[in-house]
């Protein structure tokens, strides 16, 4: 069964070769507590591959292909040159990877409306990951609101940071009120939401209140968040047609297993949960090829 995953992150070499020493030229402290500090049983969660090391990753996995997802950044010339690197990940690699612009509406109207539409002229499919209550907008912010008006008319998906309120604590925590998702959707109905961690478990939170129907949501970080019941649990009350298989590669999603991360074990996970094959086909491959405009 063929899989694409909907959430993976590269960052550039010069990041890679010293994370600590790019973060505080750039200033970029929130993904330096985030990235740097974050430990699962003892361990970093983070690791610094190169495009290589995602391509052997999705090989092992069974990946067809994945979607790169920019960084919330603090600045927007983060934000550009991650684009700037995923453009040329795509270019190289057209029949393995797509790729998600970041964006920084603080910058400005006219910086960040101009950013999207030439990341959009790159060829990149999407907008996110983004997180307002992280990078210091609000989410009734009238940039942050032209940005997703034009991503609606450019029909790209938008891709959200979700924070689980009841999920463990860990450095740089940001808190993200699940009534904001809900009225991001409802006042841009024709703006397709994919929010990112399970959406924090909205659906489940929700009980029979019906929820916009322009909402997805990713499975990024999973096993890092919660056990493999939720694969079962969620899709009974979210429905199989609303979730996108995401590993969050490069995060090491299993640290008391593996020395390195992988995508392969959280695709068996997926497998051995007990959804429908029918189910799995749908989060596995045909919604992120419908909704990703794949």
């Amino acid at each position: 069964m063929p899989v694409i995953d909907s959430h993976v992150h590269l960052y550039p070499s010069g990041l890679n070769r010293d994370p600590s020493g790019w973060a505080a030229v750039r200033g970029e402290t929130h993904w330096a507590l985030l990235s740097l500090r974050q430990r699962k049983n003892g361990r970093p969660v983070q690791a610094f591959p190169e495009v290589s090391g995602l391509l052997r990753a999705m090989d092992e996995a069974g990946i067809v292909r994945a979607v790169l997802l920019g960084w919330y950044w603090q600045r927007a010339e983060s934000c550009a040159e991650q684009n700037r690197f995923y453009a040329e990940c795509v270019r190289l690699h057209p029949d393995r990877l797509s790729a998600f612009a970041a964006l920084q509406p603080a910058a400005g109207r006219e910086p960040a409306l101009a950013e999207l539409r030439r990341a959009r002229d790159e060829g990149l499919a999407g907008l996110g990951e983004l997180s307002p209550h992280s990078q210091g907008y609000a989410v009734d912010d009238p940039v942050f609101r032209e940005v997703l008006a034009l991503a609606a008319e450019l029909k790209l998906p938008v891709n959200l940071h979700v924070t689980d309120p009841e999920g463990w604590d860990y450095p740089g925590r940001v808190m993200t009120p699940l009534t904001d998702f809900i009225g991001l959707a409802n006042q841009f109905p024709h703006a397709t939401f994919i929010l990112a961690h399970w959406g924090g478990l909205l659906p489940m939170d929700r009980g029979s209140t019906k929820l916009p129907a322009n909402i997805y949501y990713d499975t990024a970080a999973s096993p890092l968040l919660y056990g493999p019941e939720i694969w079962r649990n969620f899709i009974r009350e979210a429905g199989p047609d609303h979730v996108l298989f995401g590993s969050d590669f490069p995060l090491n999603l299993y640290p008391r297993l593996e020395s390195e991360p992988e995508i392969a074990r959280l695709v068996r996970e997926a497998q051995l949960s007990g959804i429908s094959a029918d189910s799995l086909a749908a989060v596995f491959y045909e919604n992120a090829k419908r909704v990703l405009r794949l």
